[in-house]
């Protein structure tokens, strides 16, 4: 069969701009369950593999947080609950720290989001790039960069053991016996490692899917290295072509080392899409988005994403001041958004409302022939195997690119016109796996 590419919904708030609340035609309150419900059946209509549902623990603390609709947001597991039940096919992917979580609670509600979709979850481990989050956990610093991915990784091959604690036919559910499942159809954990201690078994059946889909956000070298050993879906921010492709490279590169082969992990950079049936009307969009962005709230987002930095006082039109290493944030993204005002010579409040909208993803503005020829380019230059869109606005932005971009990926053959399989794990092409506890 012809390779075909993957597309993600990113569901963020009101949309994934900054000021996409301010809007006139956006509906401001992010916790609107109509906005979500159209956005999530628009997606399904138009064959999306995915919704994808980012998170953080804690709300924005800074002075400029009274000015961000950040401020309150839907737990995702619980609004993927709710979409599963108006949606049929489209996979549903949420993000839940490894840092401030337990692996037996994240097992748990994703083997049963599994359940209640008909075997269309998905999880998005991140180790909290939010330093705030600590505060909310009993915790007065964050967890250092090298801690968080050395928790991540026992993270997350306990959680995996925790969705293998059952045989696929060990619920026999004998009304005339009275058995309900085999006693040789289960197995305890019993896992003790450095960061945790968990006996097990899980109290939920096998996943439909044998187990959800694991995805992981992030491009650092501990971040990649994780990916290659253990990931299915990546989630990435690269700015260029060029930077995909390398980016691409090496990750699939890594792959044997682990005893992988390429096609067990889908790679699918973030890109943030403004079209219009014109160019002009597309630049026009994107302007008056633009225009709604306050420069202070443009820096204290870029702050946070630098790895928690107070920009405030740093002066607007000088440079982006030089800053440590984060320990607290993504290193990746600070290493992009460092790069990219060095090689434009950007402001510090031209790089705040730079990122507004496409916080460091690849940007494209422009009609719908003009945004499949750079999504073509990605995918088949081998720098995607599929793309999470990023709108910015919702309803309405996801509404355009399902109305005329979809279409024209479809034209030329490279994305689907109906689903063909019913779980996350078929629209991905990726296998079942098996359990290797019981044969």
């Amino acid at each position: 069969m012809t390779r075909q590419l993957s597309l993600g919904a990113f569901l963020m708030a009101t949309g994934h701009h900054v000021a996409a609340w301010r809007h006139p035609d956006v509906p401001a309150d992010p916790l609107d369950f109509s906005v979500y419900r159209r956005a999530a059946q628009v997606a399904e209509s138009a064959c999306f593999d995915a919704l994808f549902v980012a998170d953080s623990v804690a709300a924005p603390s800074d002075a400029l947080a009274s000015h961000s609709a950040r401020s309150v947001y839907f737990e995702p597991l619980t609004l993927l609950s709710a979409l599963s039940v108006v949606t049929e096919r489209i996979g549903l992917i949420a993000t839940a720290t490894t840092s401030y979580n337990e692996p037996y609670h994240v097992a748990r509600k994703f083997a049963s989001l599994d359940h209640l979709s008909g075997g269309r979850a998905g999880w998005n481990l991140v180790t909290s790039d939010a330093a705030a989050e600590a505060g909310n956990f009993g915790r007065q610093a964050h967890i250092g960069h090298a801690e968080r991915y050395a928790r991540a990784r026992e993270f997350q091959q306990v959680v995996q053991g925790l969705w293998d604690s059952w045989a696929d036919d060990a619920f026999v559910r004998d009304k005339a016996t009275g058995q309900f499942h085999r006693p040789d159809g289960v197995r305890a954990l019993a896992h003790s490692g450095e960061h945790f201690r968990v006996k097990g078994p899980l109290n939920v059946a096998r996943a439909p899917q044998g187990r959800p889909v694991l995805v992981q956000a992030g491009s650092s070298e501990s971040g990649r290295e994780l990916a290659a050993q253990s990931a299915e879906v990546v989630f990435t921010a690269q700015p260029s072509l060029g930077a995909a492709q390398a980016f691409y490279a090496d990750l699939k590169g890594r792959l044997a080392g682990y005893g992988r082969c390429e096609d067990d992990l889908k790679i699918m950079p973030g890109v943030y899409v403004v079209v219009g049936r014109s160019e002009a009307e597309a630049q026009d969009k994107a302007e008056r988005f633009q225009a709604l962005v306050d420069p202070r709230v443009g820096v204290a987002l870029l702050g946070r994403m630098l790895g928690n930095f107070d920009l405030s006082g740093y002066p607007l039109d000088g440079p982006l001041p030089e800053l440590p290493s984060t320990e607290d944030g993504q290193r990746s993204r600070q290493q992009l958004l460092t790069e990219l005002a060095g090689s434009e010579g950007l402001t510090l409040g031209q790089l705040g409302q730079r990122i507004a909208g496409g916080r460091g993803h690849f940007s494209l503005i422009g009609t719908p022939t003009q945004i499949a020829d750079q999504l073509q380019a990605w995918f088949e230059g081998h720098a995607a195997d599929g793309f999470n869109i990023l709108v910015p606005h919702l309803p309405q932005g996801l509404e355009d690119f399902a109305q005329w971009v979809v279409p024209e990926l479809q034209r030329r053959g490279l994305f689907r016109t109906h689903y063909q399989g019913r779980t996350l794990r078929e629209h991905l092409g990726l296998q079942r796996p098996a359990n290797p506890y019981f044969s």
